[in-house]
C-alpha cells in the first residue's frame, strides 16, 4: 500500500506555481535568509520537472554550486556573475543574494539582466534575486515578478520543529513527542521566522534540557518580542479564569460551547469556526475581564491593538499603520485580538478621511481574515457604533452586559472577597444585596478594597461592618450618570442578546 505524501506547505506550494508558470526572473522578498536559502535548495530538487543545479551567489563570496565546490573565481562582480549565468546552456536555478543595491547601481546590470529574461526562459533556467527589502528598478518591474515570502505556516513549522526535536534527543535532551503537545508548540510558534523559533525553542530547552508543555510561556515569550515591535499591538499577559467572572451565564454558556469549535480541526468547516465576539454595556461591568476570560477559555495569547498609538502618526499614516497591525495579527494566529472601546477608534465610513478609510478596510478584513484569530471588541458609547459593525455576519455574536442583578452581585462579591483570602460565608453578604441594586461589578469590587484596607491598617480581621459602612458612601455610576445609563440600557434592549439570565 502507497504511503501517504506529507502535507505540503502554503510557501512550497506557492514557489511550485510560480516555476511552473515559466517566469525566469523572479524577486523574492525575505528576511529569513536561511530559510528562502533551504525552499530554493528544495525547488531545484522538486519543482523543475526533474532535479536542476542550484547556483547561489553573494558580492562576498561569488557564484558557488550546491555541491560544495569552491566558488568559481571571478564571479563577485555582479555584471560577471551574470556573464556567467548567460554562459551556461543547460537548466538552472540560480540565487542572487541581495542583488538590488547592484541592480540600481549599474545600467550594464540592469541591460544584462534584460538580457538574461530572454535567454534564460528558452533554457529552462530561473534567476532568483532574493533580498530583505523591496527596491526593483522601473525599467525592471515588468521583467521581474515579485514575490513576498510569508511567515512559516503549521505545515513548514512542525516539519522544522521534527528537526529542531531531533537535534534535542541527539543531544541528550527529551521532547514531549504526543502529537498534541506538537501541535500546541507549533500553535506558540506561528508568526515567528525560523530563525526567531530556533532562537525560542533554544531558550526554552536551556535549563532544562527538555521540551514539552512547561515550554510553552517561554514560546509566547518569544512571540511577545515579535509583536512588539511593531508598537501598535499590546500583549495581555494577565488572562483571567471563566470562575473569576461574576454572572454573565448566558454569554459563558456561549463562549463554552464554541471553545471547540475554534481548536484547528479540519473536520469542522470554516463557516462554522467562530469570527469573533462583539461585548457592549454599562461602563464598570466586566467587559474588559469577559475579554481576557475567552483568552483562557480558547487557551490562546490576547493582544490589544493600541488604536491611541495608530493614530498617534509615529508608524506611518493611520490607515496604513492600522492596516499592518490587523495583517500582524494574521501572522501570528492563533491568538484573540482585542479591540479596546472600539466605537471611539474604529467609525463609520461617513466619517471623513482616515477614519472613514479604517472602517472601511475593518469591515472588509472581519470578512476575509484568516481562520484562527478571535476578535473580541468592547463598547461603551453603543449609539456610536454604525450597523454594518453590529449586523449577523461581522461578529458571531453582539452581547449586551447589563448592571449585574441581585445574585450577580452576590457572586461578584464572594469572589472578591475570596481573591483576597477572606471567607464570605463569615460575612453574611446576603445583607449587602439590596443596599448595592443599581451597582457595577467594578463598584462592588472597589467596596470590599476598600473595606479590606480599613482592616488591614487597624491590624484586625474583616468585619460585615466594614463593608456596611464603606457601601453606604458608595454612590454608583447609575445614579450619578442616570440618564446616559438609562440610554445605554434601552438602547441595547431590543439590539444585543443579554449577556445574563434575566433575574
Amino acid at each position: 500500500m502507497a504511503s501517504t505524501p506529507p502535507p505540503e506547505s502554503k510557501t512550497d506550494r506557492r514557489l511550485r506555481e510560480l516555476f511552473a508558470a515559466g517566469h525566469p526572473l523572479l524577486y523574492v522578498l525575505a528576511p529569513d535568509e536561511g530559510r528562502v536559502d533551504r525552499l530554493l535548495a528544495r525547488a531545484a530538487q522538486r519543482f523543475l520537472g526533474a532535479p536542476v543545479p542550484f547556483w547561489t551567489w553573494s558580492l562576498t563570496e561569488g557564484m558557488r554550486g550546491g555541491d560544495g565546490a569552491p566558488a568559481v573565481a571571478g564571479t563577485q562582480d555582479p555584471r560577471a556573475a551574470l556573464d556567467f549565468i548567460a554562459g551556461r546552456g543547460e537548466p538552472a536555478l540560480f540565487q542572487l543574494k541581495d542583488f538590488h543595491e547592484p541592480m540600481h547601481a549599474a545600467a550594464d546590470v540592469r541591460r544584462r539582466l534584460r538580457d538574461l529574461h530572454a535567454l534564460a526562459a528558452t533554457r529552462g533556467q530561473f534567476v532568483v534575486i532574493t533580498s530583505p527589502v523591496r527596491a526593483i528598478p522601473d525599467e525592471l518591474a515588468r521583467d521581474i515578478l515579485y514575490h513576498e515570502l510569508s511567515v512559516p505556516d503549521a505545515v513548514e513549522l512542525r516539519a522544522f520543529l521534527d528537526e529542531q526535536a531531533a537535534a534535542i534527543t541527539a543531544a541528550g535532551g527529551w521532547v514531549d513527542t504526543r502529537e498534541a503537545t506538537l501541535d500546541m508548540i507549533v500553535r506558540a510558534l506561528q508568526g515567528l521566522s525560523l530563525d526567531e523559533a530556533a532562537f525560542a525553542i533554544k531558550r526554552a530547552v536551556s535549563g532544562t534540557r527538555k521540551l514539552g508543555r512547561e515550554s510553552l510561556p517561554v514560546l509566547y515569550a518569544e512571540k511577545r518580542l515579535r509583536v512588539n515591535r511593531s508598537g501598535t499591538i499590546e500583549y495581555v499577559a494577565d488572562g483571567s479564569e471563566l470562575e473569576r467572572v461574576g454572572g454573565l451565564e448566558v454569554m459563558k454558556k456561549w463562549l463554552t460551547e464554541r471553545h471547540a469549535l475554534f481548536q484547528p480541526k479540519d473536520a469542522v468547516g470554516a463557516e462554522l469556526v467562530p469570527k469573533g465576539v462583539l461585548v457592549m454595556g454599562v461602563s464598570g461591568c466586566g467587559k474588559s475581564l469577559s475579554i481576557k476570560t475567552i483568552a483562557s477559555l480558547f487557551e490562546l495569547p490576547l493582544y490589544r491593538i493600541d488604536m491611541a498609538e495608530i493614530f498617534s502618526g509615529r508608524h506611518g499614516a493611520p490607515e496604513w499603520a492600522f492596516a499592518q497591525a490587523c495583517h500582524t495579527m494574521e501572522e501570528v494566529a492563533p491568538a484573540v485580538v482585542w479591540f479596546d472601546e472600539i466605537e471611539m477608534g474604529i467609525t463609520s465610513a461617513e466619517a471623513s478621511g482616515e477614519q472613514g478609510r479604517i472602517f472601511a478596510f475593518f469591515l472588509t478584513w472581519m470578512q476575509e481574515k484568516q481562520r484562527g484569530l478571535f476578535v473580541a471588541a468592547t463598547a461603551n458609547r453603543i449609539d456610536l457604533l454604525p450597523a454594518e459593525m453590529i449586523r449577523k455576519g461581522r461578529f458571531d455574536e453582539v452581547f449586551f452586559v447589563d448592571l449585574p442583578h441581585d445574585s450577580e452581585r452576590r457572586e461578584i462579591f464572594e469572589i472578591h472577597l475570596a481573591r483576597r483570602g477572606e471567607d464570605p460565608a463569615t460575612l453574611d453578604i446576603g445583607r449587602l444585596v439590596p443596599i448595592t441594586k443599581g451597582w457595577t461589578g467594578a463598584e462592588v469590587e472597589q467596596c470590599v478594597v476598600s473595606a479590606i484596607t480599613k482592616a488591614r491598617l487597624e491590624d484586625r480581621p474583616l468585619k460585615f461592618e466594614d463593608l456596611f459602612r464603606t457601601a453606604a458612601r458608595i454612590v454608583p455610576l447609575s445614579k450619578t450618570m442616570k440618564e446616559q445609563v438609562d440610554h445605554i440600557r434601552s438602547w441595547a434592549r431590543d439590539r444585543a442578546a443579554p449577556a445574563s439570565l434575566a433575574e
